[in-house]
């Protein structure tokens, strides 16, 4: 079976929000762009050093999640498949993303 990819409007709502996560003495950026019927459609995760491992990672994850979102994974079923401790809290930075966008 082979999925379609929505595709996002040229122009679109965003929003963005400040978060820290774990141990990460960085503030991340969170950039989220809408379709118009109000769904998340792209998300954009800044805040590490420019060009390092940590940039990357997140930017790869970001770029994932937003594929993912766009051929219509629910943001549930992404949200039970990541990594989490054994408190049941995210991993990663890109898990504690999806957790807020989730709730």
């Amino acid at each position: 079976m082979m999925l379609e990819r929505r595709p996002l409007p040229p122009r679109r709502a965003a929003e963005s929000f400040d978060m820290i996560h774990g141990d990460q003495r960085t503030t991340f950026t969170v950039t989220l762009g809408y379709y118009p019927d109000g769904s998340i459609g792209e998300v954009f995760i800044a805040g590490v050093k420019a060009g390092s491992q940590m940039d990357a990672i997140a930017r790869d994850g970001a770029i994932l999640l937003s594929l993912a979102l766009q051929f219509g994974v629910p943001l549930k079923t992404i949200q039970h498949a990541i990594t989490r401790n054994e408190q049941g809290c995210a991993d990663t930075v890109i898990g504690a993303v999806i957790d807020r966008i989730a709730s």
